[in-house]
């Protein structure tokens, strides 16, 4: 079974189950890095090779820029929408991916049939479309929407509820110790409706990120997917909790 699902209250495990639960961490984590592959002779631009839906994605990378550079979390998030495909069905789905960086999640949501909206910083937009324009142009059923967009920032105007109703909401790799995770919990309540459903990975490092989730846990339903400690990275479904919910748990 792909997800692993987190109890609310847990036993003390014993020393089988940590063995048990180390050997599928570190399976998990093998067939996730078996994703990449480089290539066997160097060109004079370098590049990054990936296989999803048995398609060879190369990703360009510009290491002078944080949001340029691909980072594990999301390949953990592009082997989950592959690994279940049909549980998580994207064909002809509205999605949007926050943070996109080099595309990576964008093109394999893409491929997988989803119409992707793709945003992130400007500094980072000219490579993200490059990426995504490479690597889906004749492949996919939609061609993405890559578009500028700064967490927080005149959301509601770019993303009208009435016109915009996102199916699913994709973010890799986008807590972790910038001044901007407040902007980043408005934007995903304001984005994710009654019938969203966010798959978020992240890599946990130092505080901020753990502060984070308990934050988000007050305004969303969460369920841990993967728990991969070998890459310290988790994979989260989130869902909104309806108002009375939340009312009730603030009282």
């Amino acid at each position: 079974m792909e997800t692993q699902q987190c109890k609310a209250m847990e036993e003390p495990k014993t020393k089988q189950e940590d063995a048990a639960g180390a050997a599928e961490d570190a399976e998990l984590a093998k067939a996730i890095m078996a994703h990449s592959f480089h290539p066997s002779v160097l060109g004079p631009e370098p590049w990054e090779g990936y296989v999803f839906s048995d398609v060879q994605i190369r990703i360009k990378e510009s290491t002078d820029l944080y949001g340029a550079v691909l980072w594990p979390s999301a390949m953990v998030l592009c082997h989950f929408l592959e690994a279940n495909r049909d549980k998580y069905n994207l064909v002809d789905k509205n999605v949007i991916e926050l943070g996109a960086g080099t595309g990576l999640v964008t093109i394999v949501a893409s491929l997988l049939g989803a119409k992707v909206t793709s945003t992130d910083l400007p500094d980072v937009l000219g490579n993200l479309q490059y990426n995504v324009l490479r690597n889906t142009k004749g492949l996919c059923k939609y061609i993405p929407l890559v578009t500028e967009f700064v967490w927080g920032q005149g959301v509601d105007q770019r993303f009208p509820r009435a016109t915009h109703r996102f199916d699913y909401i994709l973010a890799a790799d986008v807590v972790y110790a910038h001044p901007y995770l407040q902007e980043l919990m408005d934007t995903f309540d304001y984005l994710c409706q009654d019938d969203t459903q966010i798959l978020w990975a992240m890599r946990f490092r130092l505080d901020p990120e753990n502060s984070f989730v308990d934050r988000f846990r007050q305004r969303f339903h969460l369920e841990e997917l993967y728990d991969l400690p070998s890459l310290s990275i988790k994979l989260y479904r989130a869902w909104r909790k309806d108002r009375r919910t939340k009312d009730h748990e603030d009282s």
